[in-house]
């Protein structure tokens, strides 16, 4: 199981808690996490990534084991601690100001 931390928006929108746990096929990836993600909560399609190109909506960021993983690429596998359940992806909300 991988662990999954929302940002409250999100985890609003989808009708859940901050932490979800998401079965993944192997090898798993942040691709596969997020395509995951989006079947196990239809609403979150579109939200997180373009429906269309499937590219990261903009003051989104992705991280794993505390390492920005937000422009590695999705079909780099994650690391073996998210793999084990002991660090989770994190998805969290960037802010602008100015």
């Amino acid at each position: 199981m991988i662990r999954v931390i929302l940002p409250y928006h999100l985890r609003t929108l989808a009708g859940t808690k901050a932490e979800v746990s998401l079965e993944v096929a192997a090898p798993a990836t942040m691709r596969l996490v997020l395509d995951t993600l989006e079947a196990v909560y239809p609403v979150l399609r579109g939200t997180i990534r373009d429906q269309d190109t499937l590219q990261r909506r903009p003051f989104l960021r992705y991280f794993a084991c505390e390492e920005d993983w937000t422009f590695e690429p999705e079909d780099r596998p994650l690391p073996e601690a998210v793999l084990a359940g002991q660090e989770p992806v994190t998805i969290l909300g960037a802010i602008a100001g100015g």
